[in-house]
């Protein structure tokens, strides 16, 4: 199983996204009217979001974890996110247990000890790590340098032993983050000397040139990308911020910047402009998940049915800095689709969206039954 995690950072214009009918027979709005030919295949959600999480655009962080990164100090896992979780699960059976990927620059992903990783931005970036074989004098300074960095851990296991016996108990708490930041580097010294000397797929493409030199055109590069590097089986997780532009996105009709134009105040000229830009990222996402389906990787399975892709925001509504009723759509990775699920209050218990996420690390493989915030699996979820 592969995870795909598409993040929205200025999310969705709630009125142009959520349907208005649940069910199988709903109707879809005008920004997932692109993925008509995906319908079936996916699931939208209503009114699931990160209960108590709140903060505008200093919240979207919370999106795949649920958990502020800043109060997260007490959390068993801090804000770990649900990408990273399942990265951890998979292991160094593929040459990168995850990939981080940032267009605009934003990016999705933290770690156990509470430390954002910073996205891979450039296409030749991560075009070169996918596809460009390693020289052999650079394979040797590798190496090199893992012995000598696996060396220095040992030096520090060493004195950190030592230390742990003259230290109090809140040292103690300082001292067990920094024995997780260890080993989490221990497992990348141990995944990167692994793959050092195995042979990079081939594959029957090349970056376009000129070079995609703005948002629009940079888009779907990085999404053929990421089919090419799920196909390979390079890596089974890969979480992609989209951030926002200047006036430069190279979007017919588009003349103002993202972000202002999200802060809408229902003026129609800036919802016209704003709903451009939404519309293609949905239809960029339905080409994605198409091209996923035409891809066949074993019998009768696509690599749609062997992909969960999530596409959805910590943000709910920009125009008002809300973080409540996220957008999320789910697609592939063998649930049961075709639905648009709403999930209303019951009483003052809102469903949280992590909820969403126990039923996909399960799905993924992992035996857990929380995460975040989660209170149980996605009730109706199949």
């Amino acid at each position: 199983m592969r995870m795909v995690c598409v993040g929205l950072n200025y999310g969705l214009y709630p009125g142009d996204f959520f349907p208005k009918k649940a069910g199988r027979n709903y109707q879809l709005s005008k920004l997932l009217e692109p993925l008509e030919a995906m319908k079936s295949d996916m699931t939208v959600f209503s009114h699931l979001d990160h209960p108590g999480i709140k903060g505008g655009h200093e919240a979207v962080h919370t999106f795949l974890s649920g958990i502020m990164a800043d109060g997260s100090k007490a959390m068993p896992e801090r804000n770990i996110t649900m990408d990273q979780k399942a990265a951890e699960f998979a292991g160094t059976q593929t040459r990168y247990g995850s990939m981080q990927l940032g267009i605009g620059g934003g990016g999705l992903s933290w770690t156990r000890n509470g430390v954002e990783i910073p996205p891979v931005t450039q296409l030749q970036t991560m075009f070169d790590a996918l596809f460009l074989e390693t020289s052999e004098s650079k394979r040797k300074r590798l190496s090199e340098s893992y012995d000598l960095n696996s060396s220095i851990l040992d030096v520090v296991h060493e004195d950190a032993a030592a230390l742990k016996k003259r230290i109090s108990r809140n040292d103690l708490d300082k001292l067990d983050e920094y024995f997780t930041s260890i080993r989490e580097v221990e497992n990348r010294l141990l995944q990167s000397e692994s793959w050092l000397h195995a042979p990079k797929p081939k594959v029957d493409f090349e970056l376009p040139e000129p070079r995609p030199e703005n948002f629009y055109e940079e888009v779907p590069v990085f999404y053929e990308l990421m089919r090419l590097a799920l196909q390979t089986d390079s890596t089974r997780v890969i979480s992609c911020g989209i951030d926002g532009w200047s006036g430069d996105s190279g979007l017919p009709g588009v003349t103002q910047g993202y972000h202002f134009l999200t802060h809408h105040g229902h003026d129609e000229t800036r919802l016209k402009q704003l709903s451009i830009i939404e519309t293609f990222h949905t239809k960029e996402f339905a080409r994605f998940l198409e091209n996923l389906k035409a891809t066949q990787v074993s019998g009768d399975a696509s690599l749609l049915d062997k992909t969960m892709v999530l596409m959805g925001s910590g943000m709910g509504n920009a125009s008002s800095h809300s973080n409540r009723d996220l957008p999320l759509v789910l697609a592939g990775g063998g649930f049961r689709h075709g639905e648009h699920k709403d999930y209303p209050k019951k009483g003052n218990r809102q469903t949280p969206a992590c909820n969403l996420y126990v039923s996909m690390l399960q799905r993924f493989g992992l035996e857990i039954d929380q995460f975040g915030t989660s209170t149980g699996t996605l009730e109706g979820l199949g």
